[in-house]
């Protein structure tokens, strides 16, 4: 070959596209979304845009959850009855893909179609002619969960935004629901956040797969960071040794929200995040914190102390909390509801309160008011920390996954108590998603000693 032949083009490389769902998972969630609408409505979805930043993209959580497209501005259509959905995805950009990489787009309908599974691609400026017909347009009304969002979160940040005298601008999620409007003048535009709240509460076995490869690398990370602890490590040193179990395990996706690592007073902070103070012998320190897998995540808390060995006060306190959550974990099944578990667990821990001699009046006070606390099963857990969805009030069904957090405040103290784990109903009780980190305080002790 000559100085001025070029070379023979290689063939172009596959968009990437995920691995952890099949297409027809895709389209199930998807028939789901298009038996609620009904046949005289459609559902429309808008992804993610792109950040600015060199960072990398994840792709709005609802949006991930019917299509598994991670593309930037990329847009759904799903018909009601008979749920034939249409992706818009923008037009190929040669340049930004020959420094990226091959993404999905518009201009390659056959490789998106057999990638993603959807009936048709078309580009975005097309949405708005298809949906015009709808007599009804159901598009979700709750703000888009993007990296380590969750709805309380974003809520906050849009309270934030419009009491900001210099900034009330209207939310991203608004402003598409005004240009729908436009597109569509007669139809009635409603919400698809209950309905695709619903269907994300119940996890599918692969979701499980996923939040069971969370946990694990949740509670490795907590177990390198315990065997890492000594007095004058900084709080982020121990967040660092999580992110390093995560990142070398696979989990591209960083934490599925910031670390909570808060050593002695820092503790009282429940949701502390500054993590830049040194840890002190004679504290403890909590550490709550877990893996984005695949879109998923974990949820998790354990205290431990510094020194390696836990005081008398602070093993009457946190051994307390350990056998409650082993109360609420013996007393989970399907066909019950939350509160009849609270309920049997703090029957049991009851007896418990009343059998131990407590060392502060105080702990005694802080243990009943625990008992009679109705939030230990804390908050759902999936694509979010704080993941959409509502199980209160109902039997508890197999895949139900949540957070199970039993919590002490003794408040003349400002100490804050707690131990958490994620768990799933199974068909016959609970599994403990996130139990490969020592629950046992003597277990803990091992650990830690292990590392010394």
């Amino acid at each position: 070959m000559s100085e001025h032949t070029a070379p023979s083009a290689l063939p172009p490389a596959a968009p990437r596209y995920q691995q952890d769902f099949t297409p027809a998972e895709f389209a199930a969630r998807r028939a789901a979304v298009a038996a609620a609408v009904g046949a005289a409505g459609v559902a429309v979805l808008a992804g993610l845009g792109e950040t600015g930043a060199f960072d990398l993209f994840r792709q709005a959580n609802e949006f991930y959850y019917l299509c598994g497209v991670e593309a930037p501005h990329a847009y759904l259509l799903v018909e009601g009855g008979t749920g034939r959905t249409t992706l818009y995805l923008p037009r190929r950009d040669a340049k930004h893909e020959a420094s990226e990489g091959a993404q999905l787009n518009a201009d390659e309908v056959d490789v998106a179609r057999s990638l993603t599974g959807v009936d048709a691609v078309r580009p975005p400026e097309a949405l708005g002619a298809d949906v015009g017909a709808a007599r009804a347009v159901f598009v979700p009304h709750s703000p888009a969960e993007g990296r380590q969002a969750c709805q309380d979160t974003l809520r906050f940040a849009r309270r934030k935004a419009e009491a900001d005298p210099w900034d009330g601008r209207a939310s991203r999620e608004a402003h598409f629901r005004e240009r729908l409007r436009a597109a569509c003048p007669a139809a009635e535009v409603r919400d698809l956040s209950p309905v695709l709240d619903g269907l994300r509460v119940v996890k599918g076995p692969a979701e499980v797969a996923l939040m069971r490869r969370a946990g694990r690398l949740a509670a490795e990370g907590v177990v390198e960071a315990m065997r890492r602890t000594r007095p004058g490590v900084m709080e982020y040193q121990l967040a660092a040794a999580a992110d390093y179990v995560y990142a070398v395990n696979g989990a591209r996706g960083g934490g599925g929200y910031r670390p909570i690592v808060a050593g002695g007073a820092n503790i009282w902070n429940a949701h502390y995040y500054r993590n830049d103070c040194p840890l002190r012998d004679g504290d403890l320190v909590l550490m709550d914190y877990a893996p984005d897998v695949g879109g998923y995540t974990s949820d998790i808390g354990r205290m431990w102390p510094v020194n390696g060995r836990y005081s008398p006060e602070q093993r009457e306190l946190y051994g307390f909390v350990v056998e409650y959550h082993k109360a609420l974990l013996r007393t989970i099944r399907p066909g019950v509801t939350p509160e009849a578990v609270t309920d049997e667990a703090a029957g049991e821990m009851s007896r418990v309160v009343d059998a131990t001699t407590w060392s502060d009046p105080a702990y005694e006070r802080a243990a009943r008011e625990m008992l009679a606390f109705r939030g230990h099963l804390s908050h759902p857990v999936g694509m979010a920390v704080h993941d959409v969805g509502d199980y209160f009030g109902r039997p508890l069904v197999p895949g139900t996954v949540f957070a199970l957090d039993p919590q002490m405040w003794v408040r003349d103290r400002r100490l804050y108590v707690r131990v958490e784990d994620t768990v799933v109903v199974t068909g016959d009780g609970v599994e403990r998603l996130t139990g490969d980190a020592p629950l046992e305080l003597e277990d803990v002790e091992r650990v830690m000693g292990g590392g010394r």
